[in-house]
């Protein structure tokens, strides 16, 4: 994981709320992660997402519970360790979530889940209880642990359709939606995260030596690497979204707003791991999926939003982003009975 990589000290502070005592014990437990206990008192403050990493780990070790004290049962160290044992053995990535999924439910007294199936999405559902609803930290740091274990397993990165909770939306977002999705949405009946489903019959095929190079380094693998926000993908799509897609520019026209030529613009984004069309794709994608959460914005209008020639074409390209149809979707994420 990358220096530049940072996280906002807010979850800094989260991490430490319910797992550490304030004053001399956390000024000893930051500085020992090379964290400046001054940047508590900053909002604004960033550190690197190695020294979160570490953080984790060693208020893991001290309190003897790899979820930070905010479940009545503490989730103990090797917990992660025996999660993957189990689920890594599984045929299929459907069976190794539900085998991590029941041993993390027997684990932690408030949190149970299930893996749910319909068609051609899936959804990891909370079978919470009529308490109060969890902290959004709480919420995020389960779907850290059990999105990070799945990658894992599958060997790559499952892309997440959208994430509901129960809790309100706290003051910071932003981290949890480069982490996790754009499309996080509060105040729901039920908390679960959504993605398609055909990674479900992905087989498993995971090593002892693979599983001991991934205990190593975890968290830091299953913490996601940061986008720089001053990066130019990360300009480019703040700028995509702030106009109408009949309105986007072509590469040619965008290179010249940028100062630089076409060929330029392209080997930038490639250093970047990116394309103009695939973040124009992504912008799309993000977009579909919040108005799609919006029964009053009709399909056909959400195409002509798109810069969609017609719906059929909106149709084709949502299912090849996400693996299922507009209308499935739609009728999933409006399905709000708990």
């Amino acid at each position: 994981m990358s220096e530049k990589d940072t996280i906002s000290i807010q979850l800094v502070r989260e991490a430490l709320l319910q797992s550490c005592e304030p004053g001399a014990a956390t000024d000893e437990v930051l500085h020992k992660v090379g964290i400046d206990p001054a940047l508590l008192a900053s909002s604004d403050a960033r550190v690197a997402a190695s020294a979160y990493a570490r953080l984790w780990r060693l208020l893991a070790r001290r309190g003897d519970d790899e979820f930070f004290g905010m479940d009545p049962r503490k989730l103990k160290s090797g917990s992660l360790e025996f999660l993957c044992r189990c689920a890594m053995v599984q045929p299929s990535l459907a069976a190794g979530l539900t085998t991590g999924l029941s041993f993390l439910s027997l684990m932690l007294e408030r949190m149970p889940a299930e893996l749910v199936h319909q068609q051609s999405l899936a959804e990891i559902v909370l079978l919470e209880d009529d308490h109060e609803p969890r902290r959004a930290f709480t919420y995020f740091t389960y779907w850290m642990i059990v999105h990070g274990v799945a990658c894992w397993l599958a060997g790559r990165r499952i892309p997440i359709l959208a994430i509901e909770l129960r809790c309100a939306q706290p003051d910071f977002c932003h981290d949890y939606q480069v982490m996790f999705s754009e499309n996080l949405r509060f105040d729901r009946p039920r908390t679960r995260m959504i993605f398609s489903a055909d990674c479900l019959g992905l087989p498993i095929k995971r090593s002892l030596e693979e599983l001991r190079r991934f205990l190593a380094h975890a968290p830091a693998n299953i913490l996601v690497k940061y986008r720089d926000p001053q990066s130019l993908a990360s300009r480019i799509k703040q700028d995509l979204r702030q106009l109408p897609a009949e309105q986007w520019p072509e590469t040619e026209t965008l290179a010249q707003r940028l100062c630089m030529s076409a060929s330029t613009l392209r080997r930038r984004l490639a250093e970047e791991g990116q394309t103009y069309q695939g973040l124009k794709d992504s912008v799309r994608k993000e977009l579909a999926i919040a108005w799609l959460a919006e029964p009053a914005i009709s399909f056909a209008d959400i195409a002509a939003r798109l810069g969609f020639a017609d719906t059929s074409s909106f149709y084709k390209a949502f299912r090849k982003w996400s693996g299922s149809n507009p209308g499935h979707y739609r009728s999933l994420i409006l399905n709000e009975s708990p």
